[in-house]
């Protein structure tokens, strides 16, 4: 019976209406203590403290994993049950995640959405942009723990782990 007068999606209570105005207003009521981040719902402050708290109340029962959203527990349980539900209509591979799909239609479509303002070199990931930037900053994001040095890669530190 409450409809939004903004987008026409109805609720079957009257709070639920008032929470979900906020998407169209802005409005954003609840705020960390820890960080001043704020959220339009006080289920999403109670989730972002986790991440101060390392609270991981959603426990995997097949491998022990813990999460601070039940959504990526149930987003975790794919992998086990198998599950892909989003499939490429082109080729027909399947992911377990959304964001997988995207990223996949990419290589069908040629798309590199990801530009590198300092020479203009584009990429389909927005990771491969990050690591990217590094030659440019000169940044050493990944250090080896026993001897100090650092790579701009990962996989730059795993070569040199394994010698």
């Amino acid at each position: 019976p409450y409809g939004c007068a903004e987008c026409g999606k109805s609720f079957n209570r009257s709070s639920a209406l008032s929470a979900h105005r906020r998407i169209h207003t802005g409005e954003k009521p609840y705020g960390c203590s820890q960080c001043g981040k704020s959220f339009g719902q006080r289920s999403h402050l109670i989730s972002h403290q986790r991440l101060h708290t390392g609270e991981t109340p959603y426990t995997c029962s097949d491998c022990g994993k813990s999460f601070n959203q039940s959504f990526a527990l149930s987003r975790h349980r794919r992998i086990h049950l198998g599950e892909k539900p989003y499939g490429c209509f082109e080729c027909g591979k399947s992911f377990n995640r959304s964001s997988h799909l995207i990223t996949h239609r990419r290589t069908h479509t040629g798309e590199k959405p990801y530009t590198c303002s300092e020479c203009g070199k584009s990429f389909s990931q927005c990771s491969n942009l990050i690591t990217h930037r590094r030659l440019h900053t000169g940044e050493m994001a990944y250090t080896c723990a026993e001897c100090g040095k650092s790579f701009n890669h990962s996989s730059a530190l795993s070569t040199h782990r394994r010698i």
